[in-house]
């Protein structure tokens, strides 16, 4: 067959071949070459499984790692001459000489093909020392970065390729009903070998197709988590949630660690165990009625104020006779020895359905959402010691959830390889402190190398060491929090730490601020989600990924991409004690990048040093991207009835694909999701349009119709705005043109239209747009500052002055704001006012008569105004 239409078949299958064919663990015949006593399976171009067994058995069941095998056959050819054979696919040739031994550096090697022709020559003796690392079971007792050395290996290297060995994994029984483990009996070596150069998400896009998908969780689970290790009863959390919604901050689950449970009197310091060796009253499953006297009633409250619930399990000590459903478990179990200890095993099918039955499923039904596994038990399963407990919980947790139809999602520690498929992670109980809150910024990136896309790590820190929570260090977790996989805040149970935000009120509205804005990313957040679980590619992913050839991509461990618009950079460092500001070194990608805190526009390709207010995020979007955005919500199980489409200042044209789908079912799986395609472009110096297509697609309880926001940082109000729909033009009356003057942006509010309508929007300006740029850069933070430095002046000044008096200009700047609301057709000329003023305002500052300079010149300096000739 010719080569270009046998590529071209290749392709095609590979569009169908997610929705044709359901995961099998056995490959096509015509994928396989069997010569000697190996077997290479041809999987992809850059993906080959490699087997040898010395009794020609090779295995087709599915490991716990790899459980689809069945892709379109990749084009390849291959060549025997003799005992060499020769494999050739687009990407690899793989070179094999059958000598009669197993896999080694002399009878095996595979080279890759590199666009720039420099090849890379594979053997099994070659080690990955350029290894960019994965991620690790737990974080428990981690201290800044002293965890880095011990993070398992990725999937993505430096050298260009990566190596699985899968010899000694587990295997599924294939059982339809409940695949379950059984032990792998051969001998034999079965090894992955991934070869894709400097493609990372190549290599991560075919782990998935073999491996299993990333799936996608249910939208609440984007929201904010409230958890806190504390014996809370059933008012004292009503009152919480209460005090959430009076303080402005909108929740979503609500994490009840395990004193909801019966448990052993820890204060009496005596920690006894029981006749399995675990300590009393750690594993539980009988409600303490002390503090929740009625717990179906609770969780039945918890679902009509929109709570998603967790409960807390340690599930390890099996099931003692003091439990409520000891008798229906010993029952279902058909349990012979009455009123022994049933002991945990986990691993025997019987026992586990049993135990989902009867202990948790009567939970479940009055509306317990999920479980919090928090096993810190023995790792390997007691009856088949290969297996680790964590991957196992795991898999029959999510997979027993599955069972319901709804979309399924756990909160446990990483199993290993293949525990990409049931998120969430819980990372565990690490310190509280500065180095390891900027070690976590790097472990969640880097454990994209192995497709696990969800940390929830305990935002504050766990392990305080007797210290009282530092309020500015606890801001800047929540920042962090607000741009990670995750956001739930949590601690040990120990008064000296607090996680309730309005107890901090020096900070408070920055941390309130720092959750809403979470919320207000969500649709980014929940589209790029669901890309995920196409291409493999995690929301929170490393700079390398998108720039494989710059090493600054490497070096700038605690930056990451935010999805694919977005470069995140917490703070990780504390601020100034003068200035109030921390610094941050970062490295910006080629290209325009608008810092979302300042209004700025920067450009690429550089090394930068930025300073940050307590207020402020390092967040930098690409130039001309189109951000979808929530508006105001209380929770993201209350669907809004607009949607915010952001605009972001630079570039000529772009487009993104809104996704939306039910928010909890797996209909997405099946194809039952919406998109629409959403394009910006600038037609002249002073006119932008808007398309935003009909949409495509369908799912179940999906609304018609839709209403947008256009929302234009750093932009004047148009002078003209024309909408369409289908061509037709909407009366102006209909459409709402304001400008937010803190937030330096213009907004156009339309009308609701029909999902199936194209909408189109020109937005014609009285000024060009890249004068606009120019005049309207960097004062949004800059007027957000001033109002902050303006009142450190008032009371500078009023120590030797009664009325606190400055001189006008600083009042004239902070007055913009104020013209701003009552002349929003002006805001270009009060933005050249504003910029004339800053040029002048350093020396007026410097030179206030009644404030010593030691208090003005750190206010010059937050205020990013140049001493250099003062």
């Amino acid at each position: 067959m010719n080569k270009f239409i046998q590529r071209s078949l290749y392709a095609l299958l590979l569009v169908f071949a997610g929705t044709v064919h359901a995961a099998s663990p056995i490959a096509n015949s015509e994928s396989t070459v069997i010569f000697g006593k190996a077997r290479f399976t041809l999987l992809t171009p850059e993906l080959i499984r490699l087997e040898y067994s010395e009794t020609n058995t090779f295995e087709d069941k599915a490991s716990l790692t790899f459980i689809n095998r069945q892709l379109a056959t990749p084009p390849f050819s291959k060549k025997i001459q003799g005992k060499r054979l020769s494999i050739s696919t687009a990407k690899l040739q793989l070179e094999y000489t059958d000598d009669g031994k197993r896999f080694n550096k002399d009878n095996l090697s595979i080279r890759l093909r590199e666009q720039d022709h420099t090849d890379i020559l594979w053997n099994p003796s070659r080690n990955d020392d350029k290894n960019l690392k994965g991620t690790q079971r737990t974080l428990d007792q981690a201290n800044g970065w002293d965890f880095a050395n011990t993070l398992e290996n990725g999937l993505i290297s430096q050298n260009g390729w990566a190596l699985i060995d899968d010899s000694e994994n587990n295997l599924f029984d294939g059982d339809k009903d409940w695949n379950w483990v059984t032990p792998r009996t051969s001998l034999a070596i079965d090894w992955y070998f991934f070869g894709y150069g400097h493609n990372y998400k190549k290599a991560l896009y075919d782990f998935t197709q073999v491996a299993g998908k990333i799936p996608l969780p249910p939208k609440y689970a984007f929201g904010y988590w409230w958890s806190r290790y504390w014996i809370y009863n059933d008012n004292e959390l009503r009152e919480l949630t209460q005090q959430f919604r009076d303080f402005g901050i909108p929740q979503d689950v609500l994490i009840i660690d395990m004193d909801w449970h019966e448990t052993y009197d820890f204060s009496a310091n005596k920690l006894e165990k029981d006749s399995q060796g675990e300590l009393k009253g750690w594993t539980g499953y009988t409600w303490n009625k002390n503090l929740f006297p009625e717990p179906k009633r609770f969780i039945e409250w918890t679902n009509q104020q929109h709570l998603k619930t967790a409960l807390n399990l340690h599930p390890a000590s099996g099931v003692p006779t003091m439990e409520e459903k000891y008798a229906d478990f010993a029952k279902a179990y058909e349990f012979n020895k009455p009123g022994e200890y049933i002991p945990f095993n986990m691993s025997e099918k019987k026992w586990a359905q049993a135990y989902f039955d009867t202990l948790l499923k009567p939970m479940q039904e009055w509306g317990v959402d999920f479980w919090w596994l928090d096993w810190q038990q023995y790792l390997h399963d007691k009856n088949l010691p290969t297996l680790s407990n964590t991957w196992w919980l795991n898999y029959t947790f999510f997979t027993n959830m599955e069972k319901t139809g709804q979309r399924p999602m756990i909160f446990h520690r990483w199993g290993g390889l293949g525990n990409h498929r049931y998120p969430i992670g819980f990372s565990g109980d690490a310190h509280t402190n500065w180095e390891t809150l900027d070690y976590e910024t790097y472990f969640t990136a880097t454990a994209a190398n192995v497709g696990y896309a969800y940390w929830s790590h305990d935002i504050g820190g766990h392990i305080s060491n007797d210290k009282p929570t530092e309020g500015e260090l606890y801001l800047r977790w929540i920042q962090f929090g607000a741009l990670s996989p995750i956001l739930r805040t949590h601690s040990s149970k120990i008064s000296l730490i607090e996680r309730r935000p309005w107890m901090f009120p020096s900070y408070f509205f920055a941390m309130r601020d720092a959750i809403q804005f979470r919320y207000t990313l969500a649709p980014y957040i929940y589209t790029a989600a669901h890309k995920t679980y196409d291409d493999g590619v995690a929301l929170v992913h490393p700079l390398y990924y998108e720039h494989p050839e710059k090493p600054q991509a490497y070096h700038y461990q605690s930056e990451y991409y935010f999805g694919d618009a977005m470069i995140a950079a917490p703070i990780t460092t504390a601020a100034d004690g003068k200035t109030g500001l921390a610094t941050k070194h970062i490295w910006l990608p080629p290209g325009e990048w608008f810092e979302y805190s300042s209004g700025h526009l920067l450009k690429g390709d550089a090394e930068i040093t930025r300073q940050y207010a307590l207020n402020e995020i390092p967040l930098f979007i690409k130039a001309g991207s189109i951000i979808a955005m929530n508006p105001v919500v209380k929770n993201l199980q209350e669907r809004p009835d607009r949607q915010v489409l952001t605009v972001i200042p630079g570039g000529n044209k772009s487009f993104i694909t809104l996704y939306d789908d039910d928010e909890t079912s797996t209909a997405y799986q099946q194809q039952q999701f919406t998109t629409r395609k959403v394009t910006q472009e600038t037609l002249d110096p002073k006119t932008l349009r808007l398309t935003i297509e009909p949409v495509q697609g369908y799912y179940a309880g999906m609304p018609s119709a839709q209403a947008f926001d256009i929302r234009l940082p750093n932009r004047t109000l148009p002078h003209t705005v024309t909408v369409t729909a289908d061509g037709k033009p909407i009366a102006g009356n209909n459409i709402q043109s304001e400008f937010i003057p803190h937030e330096l942006a213009s907004n156009i509010r339309l009308p609701v239209f029909a999902n199936h309508q194209r909408i189109e929007i020109t937005l014609e300006f009285a000024a060009p747009l890249n004068e606009q740029d120019k005049q309207f850069d960097g004062n949004k933070g800059f007027l957000q500052r001033t109002a902050t430095a303006t009142e450190k002046l008032k009371y500078a000044s009023a120590l030797t002055d009664w009325g606190g008096t400055l001189p006008n200009d600083v009042y004239r700047t902070g007055n913009i704001i104020n013209q701003l609301q009552y002349h929003p057709e002006d805001s270009l000329s009060y933005m050249q006012q504003l910029n004339e003023l800053k040029k002048n305002m350093a020396t007026i500052l410097l030179k206030i008569p009644n404030i010593p300079q030691e208090t003005t010149k750190p206010i010059v300096e937050f205020l990013e105004l140049s001493t250099a000739n003062h």
